[in-house]
This record gives C-alpha cells, sequence and structure tokens, in this order.
C-alpha cells in the first residue's frame, strides 16, 4: 500500500472509529488497514490511535495529522480529476429516505453509473439523525426543517403536500370541508424521526395555518405504513403528492381539504465543510441535485 493508500485507510478509521468499518468501506482486509497505520506511526515517529476494545480515536498528533491528510487527499483528487480522461471513482456511502431514493435516484442510477463506471454507491436508509461523519456517510438527505446545523446544506426540491384518505374512511367519518370538520375524524400517527412524538396535521389558508392532533388508533415510524394505513381506512395522512400518485390513480386514495394544503416539505442533501469535496461526491451531488429538478415533485 502507497502512501497515499495509507492515509485514505488512516482518514477512514478516524471517521469510522473502527479498523473493521473502515476496511470494509475500503473494500481491504483488516490486516492491511492495521498494516497501513502501523507503517505511518512509525515513519511519523508518533502514536496516531488510541485503541481500547470498544473504540478506536486520534490522538492529538493523530487529529492534526488527520486534518492534514484530509486536504492532501483532496488536492491528488482534484489533481487527478484535472486530466482529461479522468473520472471520478471510489465509494460513496449516501443516506436518504427510502420512498424518495425510489422515486427519484434510482430509476437515473443506471445511467449515473454508466457515466462513472468507477463509483461505487451504498444506500443507507436510517432517515434518522446521525452522526455523518462517526458513521461514515459522504452525505445525507433530509426533508422538513433542519434547524442549525454545522453541515452544508443544498436545497433539492420542495415537495408539494395534500392530505389524504381512503373512500372507505369518508364512507364512516364523513367528507370534511374545512380543518373545523375534524372534529370526531382519526388520523394515523407518523412519528416524528426527530422525537417521540406524532408529527401534527398542518393546514393552510390565506391568513393562517393551523396544526391538529387528531385521535389515532394507528402510529408509525415508516411511510409506507403509514400510506398502507390510510389505505385500508385507518385514518387521514398528510404525504408529498408524489408518494401517492398510483393510489390515486387507483382509487385507493382520494385528496380530502384540497383548499388546505399542508405546507410544502424542503429536500436538502447535506455534506461536511469541514473538508474538500472529492470529485466522486461533487458529481454525485450534482446529479442528484438534476434528478430532483427533473423528476415532477408535484
Amino acid at each position: 500500500m502507497d502512501r497515499f493508500d495509507a492515509m485514505r485507510a488512516f482518514t477512514r478509521i478516524v471517521e469510522r472509529r473502527s479498523f473493521t468499518q473502515a476496511a470494509e468501506d475500503l473494500g481491504l482486509p483488516r490486516s492491511s488497514v492495521t498494516d497501513a497505520v502501523k507503517a505511518l506511526e512509525a515513519r511519523l515517529g508518533v502514536r496516531l490511535l488510541q485503541r481500547t476494545t470498544r473504540q478506536v480515536s486520534p490522538t492529538l498528533d493523530g487529529e492534526a495529522y488527520y486534518q492534514r491528510c484530509v486536504s492532501l487527499i483532496a488536492d491528488l483528487e482534484e489533481a487527478e480529476g484535472a486530466f482529461a480522461g479522468a473520472k471520478p471513482s471510489g465509494l460513496i456511502r449516501i443516506d436518504v429516505h427510502g420512498t424518495q431514493a425510489r422515486y427519484f435516484l434510482l430509476p437515473g442510477l443506471p445511467g449515473f453509473l454508466q457515466m462513472y463506471p468507477g463509483i461505487r454507491l451504498h444506500i443507507g436508509e436510517a432517515h434518522q439523525p446521525l452522526d455523518m461523519i462517526r458513521e461514515g456517510f459522504d452525505c445525507v438527505l433530509r426533508t422538513g426543517d433542519l434547524g442549525d446545523s454545522a453541515l452544508i446544506q443544498r436545497r433539492l426540491a420542495t415537495l408539494e403536500r395534500g392530505t389524504f384518505a381512503s373512500p372507505g374512511y369518508l364512507g364512516q367519518f364523513g367528507a370534511p370541508h374545512s380543518p373545523d370538520d375534524l372534529d370526531g375524524h382519526q388520523m394515523v400517527g407518523l412519528m416524528s424521526p426527530h422525537a417521540n412524538e406524532i408529527i401534527p396535521l398542518v393546514f393552510r389558508s390565506a391568513d393562517k395555518v393551523c396544526e391538529l392532533l387528531l385521535p389515532a388508533v394507528v402510529t408509525a415510524t415508516g411511510p409506507e405504513t403509514n400510506v398502507s394505513s390510510a389505505c385500508l381506512g385507518l385514518g387521514l395522512i398528510q404525504v408529498p403528492r408524489y408518494r401517492v400518485e398510483a393510489e390515486l390513480a387507483s382509487g385507493a386514495l382520494v385528496e380530502v381539504l384540497p383548499d388546505f394544503p399542508p405546507t410544502p416539505l424542503p429536500v436538502h442533501i447535506l455534506y461536511s465543510g469541514s473538508r474538500q469535496l472529492s470529485p466522486r461526491l461533487r458529481v454525485f451531488i450534482d446529479w442528484a441535485v438534476e434528478r430532483y429538478r427533473g423528476v415532477s415533485a408535484g
């Protein structure tokens, strides 16, 4: 393993806090990354990593060396990418809402990988708060209000949402004409990924926005169960319109209160601002922006 490959192995170990996970990310035997770090420590004459039975963390020298490695690796990849014919390559690890991955990203993925045959993609679907760097992700896609974050945020789309229910549900509870008519109705309770609480229904009119929490017989943490529960007549739901196109076309769901739409849902891609973008991550982000722009979000 040459010096730059050893640096790549070292930086991945620092980010993943694990020799084993770093080796898996890089597609190398664990012994190779272990030997690479030993060789770096011997060459530099300092200890770079502290090892315990549970975790690996950088020493003060290791943290300083990590920052220099990140910069050097980015400069090398930038230099290599400047030559004609050189294409980005390597592993990109992303985390994204599974439904959005299937609707926006996967249909165009064969073309992306054909354009960049050296790139490999790992797609996670945790859609939970996570330490992106610590858990080894290069970028994450998130919806809703992100609040304060040290990560760089790039907006991909704003998804229009609606309120939906099954014909059977409306036959039992009646079709409301305004949010004031929802007394006696129920919702499918979709749990927030950021807190252990149900996300309220939101209704907009010309002069106000109101939030309502209706009784929920069923609560769910996943969007597929949320939609399926509504199709079974278990309550009202509010979801992006793209997600229920098929259910609306088949008549399994109908729109409710179209004159009082929920607030739109912003979608961002987030990545670290503490290190330069690698060429492979840059082309992926640009491609994702185009995918969301090119596929109808309405």
